[in-house]
Formats: C-alpha cells, sequence, structure tokens
C-alpha cells in the first residue's frame, strides 16, 4: 500500500498540492522566526551559523510538512480516511507560535487561560523548541506511513 502512496505523490495535482504546502509552511516558519528575532538580529547576537541552521531547518520542516500533508491527502485517496500524523504539523506550527512568539503576545495568551508563566528568554533564538517542532513532524510521517501499511481499508476485498 506504501508503494501505491508515492506512486500517487506523483501525480501531478499531489505535486502542486505539496508546492502549495511547502510555500505556506516556509511563509509560517519564517514569519515565527521573525517574531522571534530577525535574521539580521539573530547573525549580529549568534552569527551566521545560526542564521544558515534556522533557515535550513525552516526548509526542512516545510518540506516534511508538505509531505505529511500530501501523504494524508494520498491515504484518504487509498482508504477512504485521512490520518491522525497529519494533524501534527498544524501542533508543530501551534507549538511554534506560542514559543517564537513576542513575549507580550504569549504571555497574555497564557494569562488568558490562566497560565501565569511564559518563556522569557529562548536559547539560541528558539532553536530547541524548532527541534522539537522537527521532532513532531517526523512523529506525524512515521504515524501516517505506519497508517498507510497497516491500517484497515473501507473496502473488504475478501470473498
Amino acid at each position: 500500500m506504501i508503494s501505491e502512496a508515492f506512486k500517487l505523490l506523483k501525480t501531478r495535482k499531489l505535486m502542486l498540492q505539496g508546492f502549495a504546502f511547502f510555500a505556506f509552511f516556509m511563509i509560517i516558519y519564517t514569519m515565527i522566526d521573525g517574531f522571534n528575532l530577525s535574521y539580521s538580529a539573530m547573525q549580529q547576537q549568534y552569527g551566521r551559523y545560526l542564521v544558515a541552521v534556522n533557515v535550513l531547518l525552516n526548509v526542512t520542516m516545510a518540506f516534511l510538512s508538505a509531505l505529511l500533508l500530501n501523504l494524508s491527502t494520498a491515504m484518504a485517496s487509498l482508504k477512504g480516511k485521512d490520518s491522525k500524523g497529519s494533524n501534527l504539523s498544524f501542533v508543530s506550527v501551534l507549538f511554534g507560535i506560542l514559543t517564537y512568539g513576542c513575549t507580550p503576545c504569549v504571555i497574555a495568551f497564557f494569562a488568558s487561560v490562566g497560565i501565569a508563566f511564559s518563556v522569557i528568554a529562548l536559547p539560541l533564538a528558539g532553536l530547541p523548541y524548532k527541534l522539537i517542532s522537527l521532532l513532531l513532524i517526523v512523529i506525524g510521517i512515521l504515524w501516517t506511513l505506519r497508517e498507510i501499511k497497516f491500517g484497515q481499508c473501507k473496502v473488504n476485498y475478501s470473498n
């Protein structure tokens, strides 16, 4: 079943969808970085190396998020149901917004739900939090691949 899913990923529709998801997530991840610390300020404070790592992680996370959503679409086409793992890319974005966001916004959000603490200073411009987001996306991909391989089909082919 996985080979059929990967064949579907090569279709024009899913390739265009993947490109759109990639562009969308690149914009989101770049905006989240900008809310935390601009790339020029990051370069002045931490050096070019950290900026390059952050941009590389943004590209990787956007690609993997697009792949995750395309795998979920392929699974829906093949099995008639969506993968629960596809939600982890959006959880990753929400996690990023809450941790990379400007401190006053995050404090106001947490205060509105009754939490009186927040991340005051993010080490290395939020790099550990970005790695956690990447881990969430990878878990989502592995979960979706497992559902494609071992999940039940909507149609029973046994006679």
